[in-house]
């Protein structure tokens, strides 16, 4: 059980305190969201000492998860939800863009390239909400032409059931982002080449599990460290990156 602990007393570190809360209970920062000790001081206009401090109380509280030699980052307000959701649209979404791939015109693939491409170079200045925004219409792109009105209702439905949460699994697995990329050429190379419905539909599979089974070894690992860290004396908390 997550013991919590009284603010932080000192006014800087109450300031840094409450101003980081507002913005995690607010959804300025979303699950998976890097807390970056002197990013967060500079716009604070304070050193990393009380920063710190504050991310040390909020982890505590279970607003922020810490991993060593990675750093601090928003935690998930319910990962059962999200795994649950997204084994779903793992199976519709598949679906969907196999029956769609016939139907795709040569704008759609052209327009996914692109969509690729302004990702790629989203990751030398990585942006969460950004690059998950491109990742998203990256794949409506590809499963919009599908048919079956019911299941692209069904698919909608339940990108749109996440909300804030689809940001997640980037936010939480850093190492997604540009392993996704890569994944979308060999989709799209598949696409248009030879690639039946089967074979496409399996590939999205694949890409998407792969992205869920990343996140579930990171969740699991971070609730590990929650509870390392409530139980250490004088945590550390790192920079991170």
């Amino acid at each position: 059980m997550t013991r919590t602990r009284r603010a932080p007393a000192t006014s800087k570190s109450r300031i840094a305190y409450e101003w980081i809360r507002e913005r995690i209970t607010s959804g300025a920062f979303g699950p998976g969201h890097r807390l970056v000790l002197t990013t967060l001081a500079g716009r604070l206009g304070m050193s990393v000492v009380p920063v710190r401090e504050a991310i040390q109380h909020l982890t505590a509280e279970g607003l922020v998860t810490f991993e060593p030699n990675v750093g601090a980052s928003v935690a998930m307000a319910d990962p059962d939800r999200y795994i649950h959701t997204m084994e779903v649209i793992t199976v519709l979404e598949s679906a969907a863009t196999a029956l769609s791939t016939p139907h795709l015109t040569r704008r759609d693939l052209a327009h996914a390239r692109e969509l690729n491409a302004a990702m790629r170079e989203a990751l030398g200045d990585f942006d969460l909400r950004g690059f998950s925004a491109l990742n998203q219409e990256f794949h409506r792109t590809l499963y919009a032409r599908c048919p079956n009105p019911r299941l692209l209702e069904m698919v909608d439905a339940e990108w749109a059931r996440l909300g804030h949460l689809r940001d997640s699994i980037f936010g939480f697995v850093p190492h997604r982002p540009q392993e996704s990329v890569c994944e979308h050429d060999d989709l799209l190379d598949l696409i248009e080449g030879d690639g039946t419905p089967d074979r496409i539909e399996q590939a999205v599979h694949r890409h998407r599990t792969g992205s869920l089974d990343a996140f579930r070894t990171r969740n699991t690992r971070n609730t590990r460290n929650i509870h390392n860290t409530n139980d250490a004396h004088g945590d550390r908390v790192d920079q991170g990156a």
